[in-house]
């Protein structure tokens, strides 16, 4: 299957696995993450790693045979269809990690910005090349990217379709950190770093965080007053506090 979705423990392992294309996004493969995405969101898991199968590619990209000779009406479905699919990351109830090994162009890159942290192995190579193809990214790419590393770097790396490697990828904050051996392997030690506390704090957390640049900082503020203020009633919070005050280390129920 070029979609495989499995569970490691506490954690949903979602796999492109169509290497004898570089794992690139066909529009039903676009569809199958979407059922898989949703299947995630119903689970109890505490995070979701994302990753290609082989060594060479997290995702090339498009499958460009499918994009050629389309009318404008099927072209606005199919990125609006794309844009919807990895809009399910945003929403999500569990933090997700995409761990890029390898290529990850156009539409792979566009997947791996949509995740809530990026990694890459150091063979990574990342970009946005449709500039190339006389195109642009239609699948968020030109809205995420500079939310991750900034206006001016964006439009650079955009309008020029460079390819960028791992160490300048996390010199740039484009990944949070390069990594070594199995991908799924460092993707889940990497979340582990922060799943064992509280879900709904993690998520309250990454709201109030996706809409900081969304929003003038009067309206965030006020957000981020109403969000803590949610936090503060849950049964973690209690327990959290409890914790500290005894020394000990917080037994969080997600509640």
């Amino acid at each position: 299957m070029p979609v495989t979705l499995e569970r490691r423990g506490a954690f949903a392992v979602l796999t492109l696995d169509r290497q004898e294309a570089l794992n690139a996004l066909s529009f039903a493969i676009i569809d199958d993450i979407g059922e898989r995405l949703d299947a995630v969101a119903a689970s109890d898991a505490r995070a979701l790693i994302v990753t290609g199968a082989g060594e060479k590619a997290f995702c090339a990209g498009a499958d460009i045979k499918e994009l050629r000779n389309r009318g404008q009406a099927a072209q606005r479905r199919g990125a609006e269809r794309g844009q919807a699919v990895f809009a399910k990351l945003d929403t999500l109830p569990m933090p997700s990690v995409a761990v890029i090994n390898g290529y990850a162009f156009g539409g792979g890159l566009e997947l791996a910005l949509a995740c809530t942290f990026r990694l890459a192995t150091p063979n990574a190579k990342l970009g946005l090349p449709e500039i190339k193809l006389g195109l642009i990214p239609g699948y968020g790419g030109t809205q995420r990217l500079p939310r991750v590393v900034g206006q001016a770097r964006a439009l650079e790396l955009i309008m020029t379709g460079r390819t960028v490697e791992a160490a300048e990828a996390e010199r740039i904050g484009l990944v949070s950190a390069i990594v070594e051996g199995d991908p799924v392997d460092a993707g889940i030690q990497f979340a582990e770093t922060f799943t064992r506390y509280s879900l709904p704090a993690l998520a309250l957390a990454r709201a109030a965080v996706q809409r900081a640049l969304t929003v003038p900082l009067h309206e965030g503020l006020r957000m981020e007053a109403d969000l803590s203020t949610l936090a503060f009633q849950t049964r973690d919070a209690e327990e959290g506090m409890a914790a500290f005050s005894e020394k000990r280390r917080p037994v969080f129920q997600d509640e």
